[in-house]
């Protein structure tokens, strides 16, 4: 039996996967595979869905599409990874994540044959990996991850508490009702899942385990997530080797905001909490129209402020440099928005130990 952790991680996964559809993620399934056998890249198998590398197939439980191509690249996927647990994940998740991306993207075939027909090009990805983590990260975890590019996302923000909640009541429910029941009548992960993704998704395979103590959970979870629909996760993409995970109790309101102003100024503040490192705080330039927030995790920044001298400076260089130009993408009703997010370096100002309200802490204003 799957044990209550890592229930919580399955279940967290399956959100996120919802929640990502606004930053442009398409969800994928062996269906999105036009290659035949045995040139398909992607294959359904008992506990779900697999991807070709060039050594392995590899598990591919929250796997999403770009649905853009950036320009002079490959279409981008992303593995989603999450973990719920008391200890900080540690480095063999990460370096798990940089193999199953480094053979996916080593996988170089690049024409496909019948052995008796033409050959015809073959549609290749550039795969890469992001780990969400509700309790941080260890440092040579981090430390891995920044040198190899794998995102590291912090799920720990008071904001996002009531996301997880939602998910660790709901697995507490479901894990509970399996364990009463018989081992023959257990529903498997896979189809726990699958229920779920039914729901959020829309994406409905196979039928599940009739067991009303299984899927009334799942049916809590999923209408507490539309309840809350103002509460999301957006991926934001800054001048660097990383992603940021943007939360906001009110995500519309800024979503209302950039549609009138695509591109626009905004403040940084860099909150200093007595528990647990930064948080950082975004803000349009001009009125309060909304409030985005995000962490990194310590050594992503100590390594990004660590830059120039003192505390004020680095803080400086990071927004100057690193958050200069912030890249979002928001998807409603089929469409895509693009946003920009701008910091001036010439409208630089920085203000030490200014409370902010809703932390309670000293801030540096940028």
């Amino acid at each position: 039996m799957v044990r209550l952790e890592t229930l919580r991680g399955y279940l967290l996964e399956e959100v996120l996967a919802w929640l990502l559809r606004s930053s442009g993620y398409r969800l994928l399934t062996e269906k999105d595979d036009p290659a035949r056998p045995p040139w398909n890249v992607l294959e359904k198998r008992k506990h779900g869905l697999v991807v070709r590398g060039r050594g392995a197939w590899h598990q591919a439980d929250t796997l999403g599409e770009f649905q853009f191509v950036p320009p002079f690249s490959l279409p981008i996927r992303l593995f989603a990874e999450a973990k719920f647990t008391r200890l900080k994940v540690g480095l063999p998740t990460v370096r798990n994540g940089h193999g199953v991306v480094h053979d996916l993207n080593e996988n170089v075939v690049t024409t496909l044959s019948n052995g008796s027909g033409p050959h015809r090009p073959r549609t290749r990805y550039h795969y890469s990996y992001a780990i969400f983590s509700t309790s941080g990260f260890t440092q040579d975890a981090q430390e891995f991850a920044l040198a190899h590019q794998i995102s590291l996302i912090d799920l720990s923000l008071p904001d996002f508490r009531p996301l997880r909640d939602l998910v660790r009541v709901a697995a507490k429910s479901v894990y509970d009702a399996v364990k009463s029941m018989p081992p023959s009548q257990r529903p498997t992960v896979y189809e726990i899942r699958n229920y779920l993704r039914r729901h959020l998704l829309n994406l409905w395979e196979e039928p599940v385990t009739d067991a009303l103590s299984v899927t009334d959970p799942l049916d809590t979870l999923a209408a507490g997530l539309r309840r809350r629909s103002s509460l999301g996760l957006v991926l934001a993409f800054p001048t660097a080797p990383f992603v940021l995970g943007l939360v906001s109790t009110d995500l519309h309101a800024f979503v209302r905001h950039a549609r009138e102003q695509p591109t626009h100024p905004v403040r940084v503040h860099r909150i200093h909490r007595s528990a647990g490192h930064p948080v950082w705080l975004i803000e349009p330039r001009a009125g309060s129209a909304y409030r985005l927030t995000f962490s990194l995790p310590e050594q992503v920044e100590a390594w990004i402020l660590d830059q120039e001298e003192g505390t004020r400076s680095r803080t400086h260089w990071t927004t100057r440099n690193l958050l200069s130009a912030i890249t979002l993408y928001w998807v409603d009703d089929s469409h895509t928005h693009t946003f920009q997010l701008h910091y001036s370096s010439e409208e630089f100002r920085e203000f030490g130990g200014r409370p902010i309200s809703d932390f309670g802490e000293a801030s540096d204003v940028l």
